[in-house]
This record gives C-alpha cells, sequence and structure tokens, in this order.
C-alpha cells in the first residue's frame, strides 16, 4: 500500500480480539520503525512492549492504581488545557466515542467505566510504552511522536490496528517497576495495538479532520 492508502485507512482503534500479532511481525516492524528520523540522529526513543502474562500484570497494577483514588503523578506535564478549536475539538471527539458506545453525557459512572477501559488496553494483546530521558523535554518528545507515528502506520501497513493513549503516561510507577527503568527515564505516552475487533461498538467512532486551509498556510 502507498502511505496515503494507509493514512485514510487508519484510525484509533478501542476493540481488539484476544489473538496475539506474531512475534516475528512484531519484530520486523519495530526494526523497520528505527528508520524513524530524530534531531541530530539522537533517537532517543526507548519502547518496553508488554504482551501476555506481563501486559495482563501489568493492566492489574495500573486499574489498582487508578482506582484507589490516588492522584495521577506523570514523568512529564500533562496539564494542558484546551482552547478556542483544540477545546471544541476535544469535545467533539468525546462526543463521537460516547456516542458510538450509547453513553449520555451526563452518565459519569459509564463515562469512567469507558475512561478505564484505557489501562486494560480496551483488550489489546499488546501494549507499548514510549519512554525517554527526563531532560530531554520538547525536544525529545517531537522525536518521540515521529517515531510512534511511523511504528503506527507500519503496523497498519501489515493490518495491525492501534491507539495512541496519553492516558497511559499519567500512572508510570508500574511500568517503571516491571521494567526496571531508571528514574532519569521517563514515560510520555503509550499505545495499545493488535487486530481489530471489527464488531466492538467504540470501533464505529470516527472523528473528523480540520479543512486544509485552516491548517496549512502556502506561501509563495
Amino acid at each position: 500500500m502507498k502511505v496515503s492508502q494507509v493514512m485514510q485507512m487508519r484510525s484509533s482503534v478501542r476493540g481488539f480480539i484476544d489473538k496475539p500479532v506474531p512475534d516475528e511481525i512484531l519484530r520486523r516492524i519495530f526494526e523497520n520503525a528505527q528508520q524513524s528520523p530524530s534531531n541530530c540522529n539522537t533517537q532517543p526513543w526507548k519502547v518496553y512492549v508488554f504482551s501476555g502474562q506481563k501486559k495482563d500484570e501489568l493492566s492489574k497494577r495500573l486499574v489498582a492504581g487508578v482506582l484507589s483514588g490516588k492522584p495521577a503523578s506523570p514523568d512529564f506535564d500533562w496539564s494542558v488545557q484546551y482552547q478556542g478549536d483544540h477545546r471544541e475539538r476535544q469535545f467533539g471527539a468525546a462526543a463521537v466515542l460516547y456516542g458510538a458506545l450509547g453513553i449520555d453525557r451526563k452518565d459519569k459512572q459509564a463515562r469512567a467505566e469507558a475512561m478505564l477501559r484505557n489501562w486494560q488496553f480496551f483488550g489489546a494483546p499488546h501494549v507499548a510504552f514510549f519512554t525517554m530521558e527526563k531532560y530531554l523535554g520538547v525536544m525529545g518528545a517531537v522525536d518521540l511522536g515521529v517515531y510512534a507515528q511511523s511504528l503506527s502506520l507500519l503496523l497498519e501497513e501489515n493490518g495491525i490496528s492501534s491507539c495512541m493513549q496519553g492516558a497511559l503516561g499519567q500512572f508510570p510507577g508500574p511500568v517503571r517497576a516491571m521494567t526496571g527503568m531508571l528514574e532519569s527515564e521517563g514515560v510520555l505516552f503509550g499505545m495499545s495495538f493488535g487486530y481489530e475487533d471489527t464488531e466492538a461498538p467504540a470501533n464505529a467512532a470516527k472523528t473528523d479532520r480540520a479543512e486544509l486551509n485552516d491548517s496549512v498556510h502556502f506561501l509563495v
């Protein structure tokens, strides 16, 4: 497939079938993702991929942490409050998702349960956590974003769906404990991935995109 075709096909998937991706395919995809560009070729990304029992154990620890009522303690600042068009798009995306799930906007319990699915990885057989040295700040975050996008397109090319999740950066403790990460290394965000469950209601949620002229300005 052409890159343009993959871009049109890709969407955030929040429902997966219980079928792991073969190890040889995973390794080939992640090997290709190593070709992602980075500032000064620093290649600052470190990726931890959880599958099988390790993934299930991590999910249990994360869910327990979320349900404990303790506040999130991300390694990086996730406190941005969207404004203007950004806020409208944020609300629009939530409306599309909860609409597909049949959840009323006033049903706080159902919304909380849907949110908890983030730390259950939406039933995906695999989850990746993208980390970097904390000192890198925004420069490292840019490189990780480029890497993650490259990875998601490579996955899609192979018929494997994914969902980027900022929520997976909010409670880094269990990830740090299970990987032996150094304190100098931080979890930025994560991505659940696997084969799409086409019957999952959440996967009917499709967001729109801004008009080209709202985002891109050609100066001649």
